[in-house]
């Protein structure tokens, strides 16, 4: 699943006509980087979550002829459901109990999917999240066996859960913005209203299931939320693209 959704604020005034996954980065929208690097690696079913601007996007997908694979669109117009919601909606899309993985449009990155994938059939958690030592406010607190017991946000002090003990104890890292879930999030996402994040799901579920976070090796990514990183943006996919052609 590809979160496309989003209303784009910080990118403002670029999304006032756009929407966010149409934000061309060397020459290529981001969504169809992130399309281009999931169909490379393997990936052959797609769904693309769609709020702002969906027309744009749906058109966009028609035109490419989805790319030469399946890729379905959920349709997100009426109400922005947030990561958790956006999920939810789309369960019926996932219905082979296989795990999926999920993707924000505005990550670049290097990551592996299939190292991703495996990690999570290897751990048995309910969810493997990319995560990785990078500076932030906001951190997601794990063990050292890289389970997932907490969350901080620095610059309040607020800590989820509130009455977590001991916090220098735990390994802070950033989420990435790349994750794959098991099917079995859906019946624990159940009792949740249809808008929710999953951040909040997973803390909520952190106790009872296994949580993962995954560190890989030479990581590199691209937050492709704000206006001033465009230029940052466009310099990582060229080295990117240099890279792979060198391989």
């Amino acid at each position: 699943m590809i979160f496309a959704a989003g209303l784009g604020t910080r990118l403002k005034p670029l999304t006032d006509n756009l929407p966010k996954a149409l934000i061309p980065i060397a020459g290529k929208p981001l969504l169809e980087h992130v399309i281009l690097k999931l169909k490379a690696s393997g990936f052959d079913q797609i769904i693309v979550n769609v709020h702002h601007f969906p027309d744009q996007v749906i058109d966009f997908l028609e035109s490419n002829n989805n790319f030469g694979i399946r890729i379905e669109v959920s349709d997100e117009r009426d109400l922005l459901l947030d990561t958790g919601g956006g999920i939810k909606k789309a369960a019926w899309f996932f219905d082979d109990g296989k795990p999926f993985l999920v993707h924000n449009v505005d990550i670049l990155s290097n990551v592996d999917m299939n190292e991703l994938y495996h990690q999570h059939l290897r751990t048995n958690s309910l969810a493997t999240l990319v995560v990785s030592q990078r500076d932030t406010f906001r951190y997601l607190l794990f063990d050292d066996n890289l389970r997932l017991n907490g969350w901080i946000n620095e610059k309040t002090s607020e800590t989820k859960p509130s009455n977590l003990k001991k916090i220098e104890l735990y390994n802070k890292l950033a989420f990435a913005g790349i994750q794959v879930l098991s099917t079995s999030v859906f019946e624990l996402m159940e009792q949740f209203e249809p808008k929710f994040s999953t951040m909040d799901f997973y803390l909520s579920n952190a106790k009872t299931q296994t949580i993962s976070g995954f560190v890989p090796e030479n990581f590199r990514m691209m937050d492709v939320g704000k206006l001033d990183v465009l230029d940052d943006a466009e310099h990582f996919v060229m080295a990117q693209s240099s890279e792979s052609h060198s391989e």
